[in-house]
């Protein structure tokens, strides 16, 4: 692990170190889990809309209208019977 400094508002610095005090956890270590859940959501963001880019199974009309909303809600009603 590395150390960094950070510099951050008084009010920012008051409202970690309250948070870290509740959780039983430092600053260092919460600033450090709330960077790892950025990271890990951030990722599962960029894969999860690389997928979708490649994804070519999309819904085309082929020149066909939509079906409308009622048309699409109804099929899901009858599914549900």
């Amino acid at each position: 692990m590395k150390n960094v400094t950070i510099t951050v508002e008084d009010s920012v610095l008051e409202w970690v170190r309250v948070e870290a005090a509740k959780r039983g956890s430092s600053v260092s270590r919460l600033v450090g889990e709330m960077l790892a859940e950025k990271m890990r959501r951030d990722d599962a963001y960029e894969r999860a809309y690389r997928e979708w880019q490649a994804d070519t199974v999309r819904m085309h009309s082929d020149g066909q209208p939509y079906p409308t909303r009622d048309e699409i809600y109804a099929e899901r009603t009858d599914r549900l019977r």
